[in-house]
């Protein structure tokens, strides 16, 4: 680690020792009025800057004598410029203000910028385009830092999963455009459910740690934070298309109306998605679309967004036991013998590839899912420098996983035994669908004060979730007392969830700021009904009450070196598997929410060719849920809450 450290020490020294060239200058409204925050890059460099309290800037150690520089904030056209550095030291900067109000105010609240002391990584639509061939999100990420992605089918289409600082995705928070994402029981974010998402998609922040108060579930290792495309004010069509291995084949159709009547604008996308699967049968069959619309004017911006995907895929969740990993022919045949697979599993596990094979080969075992987000997002700016945005979500979602059973008992579904003749019939093959019946929706909100030396944010969310979960026997051998889709569990959850919070960056100097964020949140959530072991798992009324504050320092030596130090409070609740898990054990024990302790130290150098960033991270954890090593009865891992427990690590 020492040896890290020296060696971008000197890599900065030899990058300052060729710099050549100071720039400072302004940035203005046509007033004359300073515009303070926005942003002056070099194109083609790693080198930039923020306006400051009187909109000054300084750009240091310039290597090159004639630079293009580019000059944004949200709501003014940005401008580009070439500027000799030999003959000019200092350069006014007048922005222009847009007609219209800018769409980036929409997830302005849960973003965080430059001289925030968070530890980030901003994805811009360019960069995911480039990318782009038909893969879900976390494929996408996986090269940011500490992101690991997987994919069932081995191919990034279809089922995928990631983990940020070795956590789960089902402690990293998941917005689109301020709204959550992540299931509100299970905690989990099923990008298979939202195929080709990213061509509707304009950029991506990730913040990993805690993070900035967003909605929704409690960030115990990130934030994703998704920006859904910004409307295009000139008409297009477009398709694309793309092909690779394993008949993975993506094609999509754009359309937009571009600007009517100075105010309107419409546009849409169609998506479809196929793939053969590396692994054996994990075929995906995916179908999406987006349609946007919105209303603009100087101090208003009215947007809805339909986002929809319907999946199915077929089932590789099976791990690949070790012994056909390893070519174990009498591991293999011991599984016959000990009674674990029937003949015909065992005969197909030996004649099966070790690195593709799949338990499955029932020929419909597939998951099926369809899931319709409906979104309208409204921003004024009540007074300059005064923005308020709120938004309406609902989301629908509808779908089944289908598996084949052989030689299950009747009396696991309730059903009674069959007495012949001849024989007594205690159990029969059957195929089963168990359903996702869901409902969510909610409202967010927020207030953007701005002024030349600080910046505060107040907003907070309000979501209820209503899901009911069921089972349905669509075929059996012997039906017993059963009938046509013959339900035999069902059980209901409900859960609000209300949060409200307040963010202040404060310019302490001109190069030191103080970033503060407190948020409190309210959860009530409680399950009805029988599980699909016919165990009853009712709770009523599970309440929680979490404060997380969040405190940081941002230290900016110059344009091409800063450090930052934050330290952050995140609380999260037990998710529904966690109960039932508990309440079928024997003690009964129910699980406790876990508490996390975040602490970030960071340092970044920017050069001419040359970008480096150092994150320290400890994340102390009190009550954690961790996995025991077991699983229930479903191949879903059992967690227990430990008193202590920590990750910690260097990014880099």
């Amino acid at each position: 680690m020492r040896h890290v450290i020296i060696m971008l020490a000197f890599q900065c020294i030899t990058f300052i020792a060729f710099s050549q060239y100071n720039l400072n200058g302004t940035v203005s409204e046509n007033n004359g009025d300073p515009i303070v925050g926005a942003n002056i890059i070099i194109k083609g460099t790693f080198l930039g800057t923020i306006s400051g309290v009187n909109g000054e800037f300084l750009l240091n150690n310039i290597r090159n004598e004639v630079v293009e520089i580019k000059v944004s904030f949200i709501g003014y056209k940005s401008q580009e410029l070439a500027v000799d550095c030999r003959q000019k030291k200092q350069i006014k900067i007048v922005l222009e203000k847009e007609a219209f109000m800018a769409e980036e105010i929409i997830v302005s609240a849960t973003r965080v910028k430059s001289d925030v002391p968070v530890a980030h990584y901003n994805i811009s639509k360019e960069n995911l385009e480039r990318k782009n061939i038909g893969q879900d999100i976390p494929f996408l990420l996986e090269l940011t830092p500490s992101f690991v992605s997987s994919s069932d089918a081995g191919t990034g289409i279809g089922y995928t999963n990631f983990k940020i600082r070795g956590t789960d995705l089902e402690r990293i928070n998941v917005t689109i455009n301020g709204i959550p994402l992540n299931d509100a029981e299970s905690h989990g974010v099923w990008w298979v459910d939202l195929p080709d998402f990213s061509s509707s998609t304009e950029n991506i922040q990730i913040q990993r740690g805690v993070g900035a108060s967003s909605n929704g579930s409690g960030a115990f290792g990130a934030t994703i934070n998704l920006q859904s495309s910004a409307l295009k004010r000139e008409p297009f069509t477009e398709f694309n298309g793309s092909y690779g291995s394993f008949n993975s084949l993506k094609r999509t159709l754009k359309i937009g109306t571009g600007l009517l009547n100075d105010k309107f604008i419409f546009e849409g996308r169609l998506s479809k998605i196929t793939s053969d699967g590396y692994i054996d049968r994990a075929w995906s069959d995916l179908f999406s679309y987006y349609f946007a619309g919105g209303l603009f004017t100087e101090k208003n911006v009215l947007k809805f967004n339909i986002y929809s995907g319907t999946e199915d895929t077929y089932q590789a969740w099976w791990g690949v036991p070790k012994v056909r990993l390893q070519n174990d022919l009498q591991g293999m045949e011991r599984y016959e013998q000990h009674y674990l697979y029937t003949h015909e599993q065992t005969i197909h596990m030996l004649n099966s590839d070790s690195r593709t094979y799949n338990y499955y080969t029932y020929e419909n075992e597939i998951d099926h899912y369809d899931q319709t987000h409906y979104q309208i997002h409204f921003t004024r700016e009540i007074i300059k420098n005064v923005n308020f945005n709120t938004s309406l979500h609902y989301t629908r979602g509808l779908g089944y996983y289908e598996q084949f059973r052989e030689d299950d008992n009747f009396t696991d579904y309730k059903l009674d035994t069959l007495f012949t003749p001849h024989d007594t019939i205690t159990t029969t093959d059957l195929i089963r669908r168990k359903w996702l019946d869901n409902h969510f929706y909610g409202i967010t909100y927020s207030v953007l004060y701005t002024k030349p030396l600080f910046d505060i944010t107040i907003g907070g969310g309000f979501h209820n979730y209503d899901g009911d979960h069921y089972g349905n026997i669509i075929w059996s051998k012997y039906a017993s007392n059963g009938n046509i889709n013959y339900e035999w569990y069902r059980n209901n959850g409900l859960k609000q969830d209300f949060n409200i919070y307040a963010k202040i960056n404060y310019d302490l100097t001109q190069r030191l700021n103080l970033y503060g964020d407190i948020q409190y949140r309210f959860i009530n959530y409680s399950i009805d009904g029988i599980d699909d072991d016919l165990y009853d798992i009712t709770l009523n009324d599970i309440n929680f009450n979490f404060f997380n504050p969040k405190a940081g320092l941002f230290y900016k030596f110059n344009n091409q070196q800063n450090i930052y130090f934050l330290f952050a409070i995140a609380n999260r609740e037990p998710k529904r598997s966690d109960y039932k898990d508990a309440l079928k054990k024997n003690d009964g024990e129910l699980p406790i929410d876990e508490s996390l302790y975040d602490f970030e130290l960071g340092y970044e150098f920017s050069g001419s060719i040359f970008n480096s960033q150092i994150n320290l991270y400890y994340m102390d954890y009190k009550n954690q849920l961790v996995q025991t090593g077991e699983i229930n009865n479903v191949g879903d891992a059992l967690l227990v809450n430990v008193p202590e427990s920590f990750r910690r690590g260097v990014e880099l």
